[in-house]
């Protein structure tokens, strides 16, 4: 299933056992003008994403042999795409281990297509590095030891990078960009994932998370992102 008439169009990878899911999934994204690639098993999803180095991955966490995660897991070792999982099962321990390795969003079976695909149009509106304008006299954001470039879209620690994914970056750069002004889990929602999302407000949290691990930081020490006990998260004073 391809679109390759539109030669501009998103590309979008949907990775799902269940052959008619992925058919109505594919169908509703080439509606919305993406160019759109099946595949039905871990290691075919794991090829797929090299071969069409896709904007967006639908990707099923119950796949069977390589599951979701592994999938997860390889395709971010070369790729920066979004990746959307997909769980028939809503405990909090899928979500936590599908976002630990890298993916940015998720969302429970049976689920709207609808609701899928305003999920996927909020996160392709957020700027990939190469599509970031002309920052040209933009100072990066310096925390101590940290230092954001918000037109590079790149973080450094102690002059070492750090490998955030973009979902990561997003949230980092949110609380940056308004240093000691504190964010609600839904000021961030807003920010990072758009006005329109619905889902479960935690997952700020679990990606505040990977940000601090990343960072070398804990909820403990709070070197750089601050909880505000009962309101949300801020990051601490600019240097």
């Amino acid at each position: 299933m391809t679109a390759a008439s539109i030669p501009s169009a998103r590309r979008a990878l949907v990775v799902d056992d269940e052959r008619a899911l992925a058919t109505l999934v594919g169908t509703y994204l080439e509606r919305d003008g993406f160019e759109v690639h099946l595949a039905f098993d871990g290691e075919e999803g794991v090829r797929a994403a090299r071969a069409v180095d896709p904007d967006v991955v639908i990707l099923d966490l119950g796949l069977p042999a390589l599951d979701g995660v592994e999938v997860c897991r390889q395709i971010r070792t070369f790729s920066d795409c979004y990746v959307v999982m997909l769980t028939a099962r809503a405990e909090e321990v899928d979500m936590l281990i599908g976002l630990s390795v890298g993916a940015d969003d998720y969302i429970t079976k049976p689920f709207s297509p609808r609701e899928l695909m305003a999920r996927v149009r909020a996160m392709l509106r957020r700027p990939r590095r190469k599509d970031s304008e002309d920052g040209d006299g933009v100072a990066p954001l310096v925390f101590g030891s940290l230092r954001i470039d918000t037109v590079g879209r790149e973080v450094h620690l102690d002059g070492e990078p750090v490998p955030l994914t973009r979902t990561e970056f997003d949230v980092l750069a949110a609380l940056a960009g308004r240093p000691n002004a504190v964010f609600s889990r839904r000021a961030l929602i807003e920010k990072v994932w758009g006005d329109n999302w619905v889902g479960d407000e935690h997952l700020v949290d679990v990606h505040i998370l990977h940000v601090r691990q990343k960072l070398g930081d804990s909820a403990e020490t709070q070197r750089f992102v601050r909880t505000v006990r009962g309101v949300g998260y801020r990051m601490g004073q600019v240097t």
